[in-house]
């Protein structure tokens, strides 16, 4: 009983409270697990949508591939100039410039294509109005192409010009060996200056007894004009009449310097006295023996002078004789130029202001202008910041250096005054064209020297520009303390609004730095700073010095860089400058681009932009070029630039990252 009355059946027996109802908790579960699986679920398609965004933005706000007509056709440079086979951690140069030949990717060759454009301005019918300032500059310059015209007129134009100042055997013909003059102006005292003569032709010891020989010997080195502290010496119109009476310099003088007035009280800088008083000396002997022989000189000197104006027998003949006397100097030929290319710029020589005006109108536009300035300002400002951390400077020469970089002046495009219409009608109302292109020509002449004359006799309230804004050569003005920049060097490859910034600042923007740079050459110099830490500097030029002598140019040889020390600073300085600006542009500001299909990141552009500068063959410089050889001018700073070896993964110890830096600036 007890056992039967014990045992209940299972659906009645008495179970704890959580397991008093079995039907409801098993779906529970299933369902807590269906709910666990769901918002996995969920939580895995957020972050998959997530990711997918993040990749999106990421992708959109990374640089994106210009593609306006003004980048595809600065990628047909970079890909016409470049060497891609090259490895860019070994020979960076090679990489950027090993396909350009000659000057094609040069300065020289930017300063081309803006003569283009002024021949296509030129040439444009119909671009001129009747009666301006323009007018005449079309007539010139078409009356210089007129070939067929120049041809027939042969030789009598120049005939007629030779009997207008008295047949072959000229009355007053010593004038023509007086050398080189020119004006300069000091505050409001204008002098004319006397410079000293250049020989073309190499005198040998077998010429002692010409008269060029003697003249060449009268002439005394610079250093030793230095060392004896007569570098120049100023004396009167009178005094010098006195000294070298051969020549009546009060009427040579006024005749060349019309419409200055000069007395005989004048003041003259005149670099070689001794070399003038000799030269009378020796012109009053040989008057009386060899009359006819100077006289000949003369009339040809005007011949060489006037030959380009003449007609094509007359041209061959001057280049015969340029051509043979640098084979005689040793001077590599000159390329012959097109007859366009002379006529623009013989145009532009007389007629600057009025092709000035056209020039920037088409070239240079205000929205060019201002995004020139812009570069310009993001330059001066990294100057500012960098001279902060110039390790050699003392804290009073440091703030020195910033008031003068912030008190510096910019000029950008072109001068005040070229660009007025009125200007250019008044300044060419003495010039009479035709009827030959001769005549033209010396009309030209000497309205531009009377101009230049009248210049330096009234007070000029503004800078001076020593390049004509079609020009391609920025630089700075010491004595005004100004920095230019010509519309004619702010033109693609080196710069164009619509270009990625590593574009921009690696070319236009190292120019401009290369040139802010200028304004402390003096501190670089020997006792330049006295208060600065001198044992840093010097150990830094020493090192910069070394730095350059290590680098083989192309042939293997390597380079002295003594006398171009000055300007390799200010290299390494300038990339170091831009590259700041550029850096700091891409950390405040989105939107960068590159260019299509090059395989570039934006850094590697901005390095790729400026050897673009430096391109062309390294055996095309001037034994006395201020710069060092091109390849020097890229592995140089490049090579002294840590980013530059780690955006391009150069393994240590290769040519582009070596073992060691400068620090200079």
């Amino acid at each position: 009983m007890s056992q039967a009355g014990g045992m209940r059946p299972p659906w009645n027996q008495e179970r704890a409270p959580e397991e008093r109802l079995p039907s409801a908790t098993e779906p529970s579960r299933q369902w807590s697990m269906v709910r666990r699986v769901l918002t996995a679920g969920l939580l895995f398609s957020l972050l998959l949508g997530f990711s997918v965004l993040l990749v999106y933005i990421f992708r959109s706000c990374g640089p994106g591939p210009c593609m306006t007509p003004v980048c595809w056709d600065l990628l047909a440079r970079y890909l016409a100039s470049g060497n891609t086979s090259v490895a860019p951690c070994t020979d960076f140069f090679n990489f950027a410039c090993g396909q350009a030949k000659g000057t094609d990717y040069s300065f020289q060759a930017l300063a081309e294509e803006n003569k283009r454009r002024l021949r296509r301005i030129l040439e444009a019918p119909g671009s001129w109005h009747l009666g301006s300032g323009e007018e005449k500059a079309f007539q010139f310059y078409s009356s210089c192409m007129d070939t067929d015209a120049i041809e027939a007129a042969g030789a009598a134009p120049l005939r007629q010009v030779i009997e207008e100042l008295g047949g072959w055997r000229i009355s007053e013909p010593i004038c023509d060996l007086v050398p080189p003059l020119h004006t300069r102006q000091s505050s409001s005292i204008s002098c004319v200056q006397i410079d000293q003569p250049e020989f073309d032709v190499p005198l040998k010891q077998e010429q002692e007894q010409k008269i060029y020989a003697q003249l060449f010997q009268f002439l005394r080195p610079l250093e030793q004009r230095r060392a004896q502290g007569k570098l120049f010496q100023m004396v009167t119109i009178d005094q010098l009449q006195e000294m070298a009476p051969a020549i009546d310099w009060l009427s040579c003088l006024q005749a060349t310097f019309t419409p200055m007035p000069l007395s005989p009280s004048q003041l003259l800088l005149v670099h070689d006295l001794e070399y003038l008083k000799n030269m009378s000396q020796l012109v009053e002997e040989q008057l009386s023996l060899h009359r006819d022989f100077l006289q000949s000189h003369m009339i040809l000197g005007l011949v060489r002078t006037l030959s380009p104006a003449l007609d094509g027998k007359f041209q061959e003949a001057h280049r015969s004789l340029i051509q043979k006397l640098g084979e005689l100097t040793e001077r590599p030929p000159m390329p012959a130029r097109p007859r366009w290319m002379k006529c623009v710029e013989e145009t532009g020589t007389f007629f600057e202001p009025t092709l000035a005006t056209l020039f920037v109108r088409e070239a240079f536009s205000p929205s060019t202008q201002s995004a020139a300035m812009e570069l310009f300002t993001a330059i001066k400002n990294a100057l500012v910041s960098r001279l902060r951390r110039i390790p050699w400077m003392d804290e009073k020469t440091r703030k020195e250096a910033q008031n003068r970089v912030t008190q510096l002046q910019v000029k950008m495009g072109a001068p005040e005054w070229a660009l007025k219409p009125s200007l250019a009608r008044q300044e060419y109302n003495d010039i009479q064209l035709g009827p030959s292109y001769l005549q033209s020509f010396l009309s030209c002449v000497r309205s531009l020297r009377a101009r230049i004359v009248q210049s330096f006799l009234q007070s000029f309230p503004y800078h001076r520009w020593q390049v004509s804004p079609w020009g391609v050569n920025a630089y700075y003005s010491i004595p005004d303390h100004v920095v230019v920049f010509p519309a004619g060097l702010l033109q693609p490859p080196f710069f164009h609004p619509g270009y990625p910034r590593a574009v921009n600042f690696g070319a236009a923007g190292s120019i401009m730095a290369h040139e802010l740079l200028h304004i402390f050459y003096q501190l670089l110099l020997p006792g330049g700073c006295p208060a600065c830490d001198t044992r840093a500097l010097q150990g830094a030029l020493l090192c910069l010095k070394h730095h350059y002598e290590t680098i083989p140019l192309p042939n293997g040889t390597f380079f002295n860089g003594s006398r171009t020390f000055l300007e390799n600073a200010v290299d390494i300085g300038g990339l170091a400058i831009a590259l700041q600006a550029y850096s700091k542009r891409l950390l405040w500001h989105r939107g960068e681009t590159i260019l299509p299909n090059l395989d570039l990141s934006p850094q590697q552009l901005f390095f790729r932009s400026y050897a673009q500068v430096m391109c062309r063959e390294p055996g095309t410089q001037e034994p006395q070029d201020p710069y060092s050889p091109p390849t020097l001018r890229v592995h140089g700073p490049l090579s002294n630039t840590p980013a530059f070896a780690r955006h391009f993964h150069c393994p240590h110890g290769a040519l582009m990252n070596p073992s060691s830096r400068c620090q200079l600036w």
